[in-house]
């Protein structure tokens, strides 16, 4: 077991005190916070690396250039991609699912083509695929899942048509947890042909992931959920697939060269990074990959599901409560109701005891629908959260329950 302790002090926000209490922060699954070693990262660059990269002889910037195109071989090897012409850089999972929407809907589907996505998708894996089946006239078809929060399979394959074109779905579940069978997932849409993408944006922080032993074809992940900075994140793309995608956005980085007559796109992985790269992020996000791997993502794990059973048990003592998601194959959230209280004044009342949690619908509205609620209480743990912290949450939910 990894020491929690000793590692809180890495994070000096944690130390902060919210309404004269100890700041209790459970909200990791919408952003974690960062360690010292990233801060100082991105303090040193800006002192002492800042100038543009790839196109400056000057030596800030071949020193910039070199640390940018470090920060992409870091990543490959954390994801075990086979090349780093694999590794895009984009703001985050958002933009990485609008570019392979947009990118592979150019290149892929015809009028009256279908995509697979499932009922347990955050919007961003939803929209981006309706505004083109708006544009493209192509259409959605949804993997429905069992009470407990598990897709159902059988119903998946069933699913599949000769106008599949693509399945993109979540590893993990933002609302509920689950760590869907992904391996599984890939395996029957690779028997009709179909390639996935999977938004791993809940699963890179708090599991090992290996890209080539899932063998999709897309997998994004963000860096602000990996203890990272904002505004960066990641696409992986099988190499043979993205030479054959046209790129997303056009300027910058993307073009070898450009006449009036004609554009000549830059080799992978340029030719999907136009404009000036975020050559900060990036460092610093290799630099909070480094941090989580010197802990051991295995150990991350194994302590992050030892806090979420102890957890669970606890809320499980509070009457009237009920929890969704209860798949046995889960990661370190909680989403919960409890009798008729309304999860907006729960979660005003926790933060007024120094306790963040996240409420609402947690963008998978339909996935409430699903569940037939309008939204719910989300407690979700890093490795950084304590036992005892979960003792002051469950006091603290016991003391608002008592005030409603």
């Amino acid at each position: 077991m990894l020491d929690a302790q000793t590692l809180r002090k890495d994070f000096p926000i944690l130390s902060h005190q919210v309404y004269g209490k100890p700041l209790i922060y459970f909200d990791n699954s919408a952003t974690t916070q960062k360690p010292r070693c990233v801060i100082e990262k991105i303090e040193n660059s800006y002192y002492n690396v800042n100038a543009n990269i790839h196109r400056g002889v000057h030596f800030l910037s071949q020193a910039a250039t070199e640390a940018h195109e470090e920060a992409r071989q870091a990543i490959q090897q954390f994801l075990n991609a086979r090349s780093s012409n694999e590794i895009i850089f984009t703001r985050g999972t958002t933009e990485s699912i609008n570019l392979i929407a947009s990118s592979f809907t150019d290149e892929c589907v015809s009028p009256g083509d279908e995509i697979i996505v499932s009922v347990m998708e955050h919007h961003s894996n939803i929209v981006p695929w309706q505004i083109e089946a708006a544009k493209k006239d192509i259409s959605i078809k949804v993997i429905p899942m069992n009470d407990n929060g598990e897709l159902l399979l059988d119903e998946y394959e069933k699913l599949f048509s000769n106008k599949t074109k693509l399945v993109s779905v979540a590893h993990v579940s933002n609302v509920l947890g689950t760590i869907n069978p992904i391996k599984e997932i890939i395996r029957i849409a690779h028997e009709h042909d179909v390639p996935v993408m999977v938004d791993g944006a809940q699963a890179v922080p708090h599991m090992k992931v290996d890209v080539q032993d899932l063998d999709a074809e897309f997998y994004a992940f963000s860096g602000h959920k990996i203890y990272g900075p904002t505004g960066i994140g990641v696409l992986y793309g099988k190499e043979e697939w993205l030479e054959k995608l046209p790129p997303y956005q056009g300027g910058g980085e993307m073009i070898s060269s450009v006449s009036f007559e004609k554009t000549v796109f830059n080799e992978l992985p340029f030719k999907f990074e136009a404009g000036t790269p975020d050559f900060i992020g990036s460092t610093a996000l290799a630099e909070a990959l480094r941090y989580v791997e010197n802990i051991g993502m295995d150990n991350i794990a194994a302590y992050e599901n030892d806090l979420l059973d102890y957890a669970t048990r606890r809320l499980e003592t509070i009457d009237g409560v009920r929890i969704f998601g209860k798949a046995p194959n889960k990661g370190a959230v909680l989403s919960f109701l409890v009798g008729n209280i309304h999860h907006y004044d729960m979660g005003m009342l926790l933060d007024r005891l120094g306790i963040a949690v996240r409420t609402g619908h947690h963008c998978a509205q339909p996935l409430m629908q699903r569940l037939g609620i309008e939204g719910a209480i989300r407690a979700s743990f890093s490795f950084y959260n304590t036992h005892d912290e979960v003792d002051v949450f469950i006091d603290g939910l016991k003391r608002v329950i008592q005030m409603l």
